[in-house]
């Protein structure tokens, strides 16, 4: 038996070559991608106001660090937080200045970091819009407490006041419409990247879960009381210090008087509370004996209690921001003494040091003291909740002044110093998820805008225009039930947070085993 030459036996066939790694995408235009997922979330809240685009911001996002190294996605997540919180918080820089401003912007953009890195890690696991969803979710809570106890502006949950995610607000809170937000601009994103059927059933959950938020009732039932908010507005500028804050009691004064006049000639309803906002009086009523003839004679005039905010000297050097309930018989009785000062606005930490680096310091010459107390106040027949300004943004504040027996909530807040910026329309906007998510007439009252009185269900029954003198005079429910949120607490904020870092964690550990 003979056998062909080696030359001619057939080659044996060549072993498949696996196939190439996919390229890996270029940073740059990742990068640049992110920058415009900022820009498109920043456009979500007013006022520019647009909420639809939240989750595709949230999209571009997750595909600007999608398989992108953890470190570039890192930058990625920085660039998208700057792009979006230095338009965002641009009225800080009229009172603090640019470098301020962009201090602040530069510190809120740093939870991005995390948050980019997380994106990256954990887009290779399944069911990685989910875990999207808690790490948004997490980076807002670090971001709503650290550092100087935090701060919460941008939440993906404040561009959602009047939209299908509202209501869920009412089921698990700011912190579930949060990650409801970051979900469905996940799935949109997933959608996206696949096959046309699967991509079909994508998108319709991606719809689905904003739909879902359509089934949730929101009761604005109730027992109904009728409340006068009265916005005296502030003079021009150019009058000295004193001047200016006398002016600006007197113009509430006025303001109160007027509507005593109005109410005796039969043409608005008698209120049966009257609510002031914060700074209405900067001088001390109780070591002013004018400033309290001046607030005892409007009050009296008005014939009912009214919530009057002041600035009250002490303790020491130091000065309190109050709410005070003053009744027409007895005068000034309890008070709210605001919980939360906004670090480096209302006090300075490390005064030495950050004198230092800039002489702004000094334009909070007196640090105001901290309160201890939740903000429960019995104004005439209603028992309000109150907090003072930014403190509306504070999940915790609000819910524990509900939680205590605010039927009613107040939230007093002067934004005179931050002209027609967005931040006025910026916090009514949360000040009408907290309505919705607690089951409470939400009543604002500002120095010079906007006020307003919202109902439970977070529609805006009555809002003043910035920068006038109003009186806004409203029958609103007041409300005993408690939603689940309320009920709930921090247990939906924990568990999507946990659910976020268990997923970063598996994340991590696949990385970790993958060969590279």
């Amino acid at each position: 038996m003979t056998f062909p030459p080696a030359a001619v036996l057939p080659a044996p066939p060549a072993a498949p070559s696996p196939p190439p790694a996919a390229a890996a995408p270029r940073t740059l235009p990742r990068l640049l991608l992110a920058v415009l997922a900022g820009l498109v979330l920043y456009a979500a809240f007013p006022p520019l106001d647009l909420p639809v685009l939240a989750p595709v911001g949230v999209a571009l996002l997750g595909l600007a660090c999608r398989r992108l190294p953890v470190r570039a996605a890192a930058l990625a997540g920085l660039l998208c937080g700057l792009a979006l919180f230095v338009p965002l918080v641009s009225w800080t820089g009229t009172l603090a200045g640019v470098g301020a401003w962009f201090a602040l912007a530069l510190l809120q953009a740093a939870f991005f970091l995390p948050l980019g890195a997380g994106l990256a890690v954990t887009a290779r696991l399944p069911g990685w819009p989910l875990w999207a969803a808690g790490l948004w979710v997490g980076q807002e809570a670090l971001r709503s407490r650290l550092p100087f106890g935090g701060f919460p502006w941008g939440k993906l949950a404040f561009s959602q006041a009047d939209t299908a995610f509202t209501p869920l607000a009412a089921l698990g809170g700011a912190p579930l419409v949060t990650a409801a937000v970051a979900l469905s601009g996940s799935l949109l994103l997933a959608a996206a990247r696949r096959p046309s059927r699967t991509a079909g059933l994508l998108a319709l959950a991606a719809v689905a879960v904003p739909a879902a938020g359509l089934l949730v009732a929101t009761p604005a039932d109730g027992p109904r009381r009728t409340v006068a908010v009265v916005q005296g507005n502030v003079p021009r500028l150019g009058l000295d210090a004193f001047a200016q804050r006398a002016a600006v009691l007197g113009n509430h004064v006025e303001a109160t008087r007027e509507l005593a006049a109005e109410v005796a000639a039969g043409r608005v309803p008698r209120p049966e509370l009257v609510i002031w906002p914060e700074n209405a009086s900067d001088l001390d009523p109780f070591t002013d004996p004018a400033a309290r003839t001046a607030i005892d004679g409007a009050v009296r005039a008005v014939g009912v209690p009214v919530l009057v905010g002041a600035v009250l000297q002490g303790p020491g050097d130091q000065v309190r921001n109050a709410g005070i309930v003053w009744d027409p018989q007895t005068g000034p009785g309890d008070s709210y003494i605001k919980q939360h000062p906004v670090p480096f606005g209302e006090y300075i930490p490390y005064r030495s040091l950050v004198r230092r680096v800039t002489a702004k310091v000094d334009l909070v010459p007196r640090d105001f003291a901290r309160g201890t107390e939740t903000g429960l106040l019995q104004v005439g027949p209603v028992a309000v909740g109150d907090v003072i300004c930014f403190e509306v943004a504070y999940d915790g504040l609000v819910r524990e002044a509900v939680r205590a027996g605010g039927r009613l909530v107040v939230v007093q807040t002067n934004n005179a110093t931050f002209g027609r910026s967005g931040q006025s329309e910026q916090q009514l906007a949360m000040s009408r998820l907290r309505a919705v998510e607690h089951g409470r007439t939400v009543v604002v009252a500002a120095t010079s805008g906007i006020s307003a009185v919202i109902e439970p269900d977070g529609r805006v029954a009555r809002r003043s225009a910035i920068f006038t003198r109003d009186v806004l005079v409203a029958d609103v429910p007041v409300r005993a039930a408690h939603t689940l949120a309320t009920r709930l607490g921090l247990l939906p904020e924990i568990a999507l947070s946990l659910l976020g870092a268990g997923a970063l964690l598996a994340g991590v550990r696949q990385a970790r085993r993958t060969p590279s």
